[in-house]
């Protein structure tokens, strides 16, 4: 593996272990030149998935595109990597498990902004603007107060859930 730093072909892994899901093994690499680490994935590579963008496009599934608009909506908040990087691997699982060739890029933005919600409000709020292309604030300000609706009907239908 190549080193992202120095570009040297030289180095050893330090550590590896399976994603939660068992679907990627993580490892630890560190440059035996530059010493500095790095980490890198394992996959199985499967038949490809193609995004089927708005306009028809297709083009290959990236993760690193997912993992860019993610972290890009995270900057500057308390998000830690490793929680950037589960919820692309929850994503990925999802879209694994529900398509086999093809997935609508609406689909995996639809996820994205389902997972940030949980995770970080304001990194949700970040990527829906973007996401949504919101023309005016009054648009913008429409979409948070349908979210905080939504966000009180959910919480409405925990509450009358028979507990057990």
């Amino acid at each position: 593996m190549r080193c992202p730093f120095c570009k040297k072909d030289n180095d050893k892994v330090v550590d590896s272990r399976s994603s939660a899901d068992a679907t990627a093994i993580r490892r630890r690499r560190e440059c035996l030149l530059c010493k500095r680490r790095y980490t890198t994935y394992e996959t199985i590579e499967e038949g490809a998935i193609r995004v089927v963008k708005k306009d028809g496009s297709r083009e290959p599934y990236d993760r690193n595109k997912l993992l860019a608009g993610v972290t890009k909506a995270c900057e500057k908040r308390p998000v830690p990597t490793r929680l950037i990087e589960e919820l692309a691997d929850t994503i990925e699982s999802e879209i694994n498990k529900m398509f086999d060739r093809e997935v609508t890029s609406r689909f995996i933005g639809e996820q994205v902004m389902k997972h940030l919600r949980k995770l970080d409000d304001v990194a949700y709020v970040r990527f829906a603007s973007v996401y949504r292309d919101f023309k005016d604030v009054t648009e913008y300000y429409q979409y948070i107060e349908e979210a905080r609706e939504k966000d009180k009907q959910e919480g409405a239908a925990q509450d009358t859930k028979p507990e057990g």
